[in-house]
């Protein structure tokens, strides 16, 4: 789920006010694409909208409708703050910015959008900036829709607030299966607790989990799911499709089998693994042997991670392959076709690192 919407849910269910600023709109160079949240309260904010200026005046504006907003049901409003001398910033663009105050009187369109996007189902948000703004709307996306859309619609100006803000909002969260609990896996399950994904880690020694996870309490791993296996093959099995497999455990004729079976599925968005060129060398030469296609073998990298970084500690190494892995993402992302836009309601507004195969 959208770590904004967990957030969101969690403050108006103890009673909080509060007030969720969207990009609305991007004009030129912007530090944030449009959708992007920011959830501001009477003491505190959470996510960014980019930092600088941009999101001090955001905060201030958030508070005074959090404020107004006591007398005036559903007090919604838009800003465009322009990305220049103003603002102090160099970007050169600008953003305009929705402000929606919310309370416990919203959590029921918040509780059914998390819903939604839990069960994997993409969903339209509708927000009205009328004179007499109706309730959040929710409904289906298009079906097939699996990227996001803000779209700003003007009926006749702002200045009458006659706007419409819809954006498509979908489960984000790539899934990534991670074998090896050793160092190197350790310092990766952290970094990727922090970014859009499912990550289920696989190791058949429960002792190294319990090493790892001592300093770490479990709430600081909300995407993780811990898989104690002695039959590791079955996460390849069970993965779905599109998944990004990474393997780094402290067995190399482990490391093999689970090459194979992830190559044999074909279906993988990204694999890698660590290793070393010498490695890679000895699995090509294996793999072909048991009759994996040589593009498909192409397709694994080994030694996983961007290039450049001759750092081998585990924390570098880590760092290298969530940015490979991420890399990945962003590729798969470009090249699927995007869809068409829904129809507006009014007139829309204007690498490789050789890397020790000992360091686990």
């Amino acid at each position: 789920m959208q770590t904004w919407l967990s957030d969101l849910q969690h403050l108006l269910a103890h009673g909080d006010a509060v007030v969720l600023v969207t990009v609305a709109r991007v004009e030129g160079s912007a530090p944030r694409e449009a959708g992007t949240k920011m959830i501001v309260t009477r003491d505190t904010a959470r996510h960014t909208i980019g930092g600088g200026h941009l999101e001090w005046r955001a905060i201030e504006i958030a508070r005074e409708v959090l404020r107004d907003g006591t007398r005036v049901p559903h007090m919604r409003r838009l800003e465009r703050l322009a990305l220049g001398p103003s603002l102090g910033q160099c970007c050169g663009g600008a953003v305009m910015l929705a402000f929606e105050r919310l309370d416990v009187g919203d959590l029921g369109w918040v509780a059914t959008l998390a819903k939604r996007l839990a069960a994997g189902k993409a969903s339209v948000r509708s927000v009205s900036f009328g004179p007499s703004p109706d309730s959040v709307l929710l409904s289906d996306a298009q079906p097939g829709c699996d990227m996001p859309d803000c779209l700003l619609w003007d009926g006749t100006g702002f200045d009458e607030g006659n706007a419409l803000l819809t954006e498509t909002i979908v489960a984000r969260e790539f899934p990534v299966v991670l074998f090896g609990a050793g160092h190197v896996g350790a310092a990766l399950v952290r970094i990727l607790a922090t970014l859009p994904c499912r990550v289920r880690w696989v190791d058949e020694r429960d002792a190294q989990f319990e090493q790892h996870l001592v300093p770490v309490s479990p709430l600081d791993l909300p995407n993780v799911t811990i898989d104690a296996n002695d039959a590791p093959d079955e996460a390849v099995d069970e993965a779905e499709p599109a998944s990004y497999f990474i393997v780094m455990t402290h067995n190399h004729a482990r490391d093999l089998a689970l090459a194979e079976r992830i190559l044999r599925r074909g279906d993988f968005a990204f694999f890698g693994m660590i290793g070393s060129l010498t490695k890679r060398r000895q699995f090509e030469h294996r793999l072909a042997a048991r009759g994996i296609d040589p593009a498909l073998i192409a397709r694994m990298h080994c030694p996983i991670g961007v290039a450049g970084i001759a750092d081998k500690s585990p924390e570098a190494i880590a760092i290298s392959a969530a940015a490979q892995l991420l890399q990945a993402v962003e590729s798969v992302r470009t090249r699927r076709a995007p869809r068409a836009a829904p129809s507006p309601p009014s007139s829309p507004l204007s690498s490789t690192i050789d890397h020790d195969p000992d360091i686990r």
